[in-house]
Parts: C-alpha cells; sequence; structure tokens
C-alpha cells in the first residue's frame, strides 16, 4: 500500500472534530454577529476503474466499479478564528455505496466526514479540493476457504480515503451542477492480512443544492494564539495490533513510548523534534519461528529519533514525521519510518491521537495514542 494512498486513515478523528467543533462554535457564538452556517446537500454519481498497483490484485482490475454518494456539508463562516485563516473551508459528511461488479469484491457501503478547501469561489462557481477518511463495510471479503482470490481486503471493515478535485457550477439560486474528479480508496491498514487494498481513481457528477448561495462571512477579529514562539513538550504512549501472515490469526501488541520537543510556528503550525521507543511483538514470533532451537536472538525493540510537522485547526491537528532507526539489532524494515496522523486536545494539557506508521509506504501499523502536552 503506497504513502500516497494511506493518509486514508486517521483523517475520520480530524474530520469528526471540525465538525463537531465547527457546530459548537455556532451555539458559542450566536450572540455576536456570527451569520448561520448554511447546509449544502448533494447527490452525486461515480464511475471507476481499479488501480492496478501491485502485482498481486491483477487478477481483479477487469471490472469497472460504479457508485452513488449522498452528501451534506456546512459552509463555515468565521465563528472559529480558523475558519478565516483556511478561507472558509465546508465540512461535511459522505455516504457512498459502490458496486464492484465482481462477485469476488461485491460491494461497498461507507461514510466518510470530509473537510474542503476552496481554491477560487465566485457567486456562480466553486472550485475546492475535498479530503474524506472513514470507515468502510465490504461485503465480501478475504476468507482462506472461501474467497481466497479477494487480496485486497482480508476484513470487512475497512478504513476510506476520499481525494477529490470538484467544480461546483450554479444552475440556479440553489440548485448547483457538480463535477469532479478523483480517488476512493479502502483497506484495513494491515490490521489483518492480506491487505494490498484497492484504488478507485473515479469521475463524479451529480448535483448540490445549496440553502444559500453565496454563504455570509464574518470577520473574526480575534487576536493571534498567545502560544506563538513559545516552547512546549509532549509525552506519549501508544498500543496497536497487527497480523504477521493469512496462516497466523493472531493479533499481536506493538507499543511505543514518546517524547518531544515543539514549537509553535505561527497560526497553522507547529514543528517538533523528538525520540521514541517501539516493542513490536509480532518480530518476537517471527525470530522463534525462525531461529534453531537454543540459538541466540537479537533484541526485537527497536529506538528512533524523528522530526514532525503539526497542521492545526484549533484543538485538532494533523501530524506527519519522518524518523530514522537509532537502535534496532533485528533488521526487520528499512531504517527509517514515516507516521501520519490525527490529534485532538482534549484539554490543554490532555491529547489523543490515532497514527499510521508506515515502512517505505507500506503500513506497518495503526497506532492509537494518549499524552500530555507540558
Amino acid at each position: 500500500m503506497k504513502v500516497v494512498f494511506v493518509r486514508r486513515v486517521l483523517v475520520l478523528m480530524l474530520l469528526t472534530g471540525l465538525m463537531a467543533q465547527s457546530a459548537a462554535s455556532q451555539i458559542i457564538d450566536s450572540t455576536a454577529k456570527v451569520p448561520r452556517a448554511p447546509l449544502v446537500i448533494g447527490a452525486y454519481a461515480q464511475g471507476s476503474i481499479i488501480m492496478a498497483h501491485t502485482y498481486a490484485i491483477k487478477h481483479l482490475v477487469a471490472s469497472h466499479p460504479t457508485g452513488f454518494e449522498i452528501n451534506i456539508q456546512r459552509q463555515t463562516t468565521g465563528a472559529d478564528p480558523w475558519h478565516e485563516w483556511y478561507k472558509y473551508p465546508k465540512v461535511g459528511l459522505a455516504l457512498t455505496y459502490y458496486d464492484f461488479h465482481n462477485p469476488i469484491l461485491g460491494y461497498v457501503f461507507a461514510a466518510s466526514p470530509y473537510i474542503s478547501k476552496t481554491f477560487s469561489r465566485g457567486p456562480k462557481h466553486d472550485f475546492s479540493f475535498r479530503l474524506g477518511a472513514g470507515l468502510a463495510y465490504l461485503t465480501n471479503p478475504y476468507n482462506q476457504e472461501t474467497n481466497h482470490k479477494n487480496t485486497i481486503a482480508s476484513s470487512a471493515l475497512n478504513a476510506t480515503l476520499q481525494m477529490r478535485f470538484e467544480y461546483d457550477y450554479a444552475l440556479t439560486p440553489h440548485l448547483g451542477l457538480l463535477a469532479g474528479i478523483g480517488l476512493n480508496h479502502y483497506s484495513n491498514g494491515a490490521t489483518t492480512k492480506p491487505n494490498f487494498g484497492v484504488n478507485l481513481p473515479s469521475l463524479v457528477l451529480g448535483l448540490n443544492y445549496h440553502e444559500q448561495r453565496p454563504a455570509p462571512t464574518y470577520h473574526n477579529p480575534a487576536p493571534l494564539p498567545d502560544d506563538i514562539g513559545r516552547t512546549f513538550f509532549n509525552v506519549s504512549t501508544s498500543l496497536g495490533f497487527k497480523q504477521r501472515t493469512e496462516g497466523d490469526k493472531q493479533k499481536y501488541l506493538v507499543n511505543s513510548v514518546t517524547l518531544a520537543v515543539g514549537r509553535r510556528m505561527n497560526r497553522k503550525s507547529n514543528l517538533l523534534l523528538g525520540v521514541e521507543g517501539f516493542n513490536d511483538r509480532s518480530l518476537k514470533a517471527t525470530l522463534e519461528d525462525t531461529t534453531r532451537a537454543g540459538g541466540k536472538q537479537p533484541d526485537v525493540k527497536k529506538a528512533g529519533v524523528f522530526v514532525g510537522h503539526e497542521l492545526l485547526f484549533g484543538r485538532l491537528a494533523f501530524d506527519s514525521h519522518l524518523g530514522f532507526y537509532v537502535y534496532a539489532p533485528y533488521k526487520s524494515s528499512t531504517a527509517y519510518y514515516e507516521r501520519l496522523g490525527l490529534k485532538y486536545h482534549f484539554t490543554n494539557l490532555l491529547f489523543g491521537a490515532i497514527d499510521l506508521k508506515i515502512h517505505r509506504g507500506a503500513a506497518d501499523v495503526i497506532e492509537f495514542k494518549v499524552g500530555a502536552k507540558l
């Protein structure tokens, strides 16, 4: 699974939080001059092909999946300062159905919160980029006895990513014609195997109903965050589970501890530098299978250093890390790793995160993290 496609995960926590945060902001600021966030309701048809991104799924690319989507979204209007910082994006929820037209693959039902960033907006048009992630249910997952040809996903429950360029043109004051081109991706992040995932480049055509167009906006005169230029410390721990092979059904615990120092650079960004330790118990099981009885086994624990960036949306952040192992006696992977994730600050002290750890574009484990900002 290539890194360009695995960002899908984890945006789920960010986008769900974005919608809740936006809705809460509208209530909190209702006594000010903040206009109510108008609704946009859409219904779209989708036509796709299956991308043969690896040889292991080439036998599945003959069909042309088709789908249908309904969604509801709100145009942010300025209730929170970050609305204006990001030029008033839209946040929404999409419900998608796909028919693979292949009995091996079956059907997909997905729910995806998303955010849509506008590049160009006028009285009669809106050109934007949409990024969403959520959960998908695949009706025909891999089964060693009954469906061994489905190598894209071995579990019914999967993560999904949507990336899409959209152009909405006003046919009437309330009705818009939408055309788009994008990508839908489904996989389980290597929680179970096989997990090659499926990538569906898609053409989209549909209609939007706009409650109010153009949407009103409010200039939020909030001062700059007072922690710009300040240094902080993060301490956190995580756990996740992974499967070694299709033949080994056991889920092995993977956990880590992280210490990082960070600095808020501006309204939108934090920079981080950290150290961390990992304990992947699936590596121990692999060693026990491959080492001769009585033979000495290397330590499977690893330690790394990383640099990172956090893109901030109020209490929410999209984080990306690049790390290098400085202690790894058992050479089970590349010398470097990447991490993509989402963090939410429940308080000024406590945060939670969902991260995807990656080795050279392939998912290693999904990490569920809790920590404190000091």
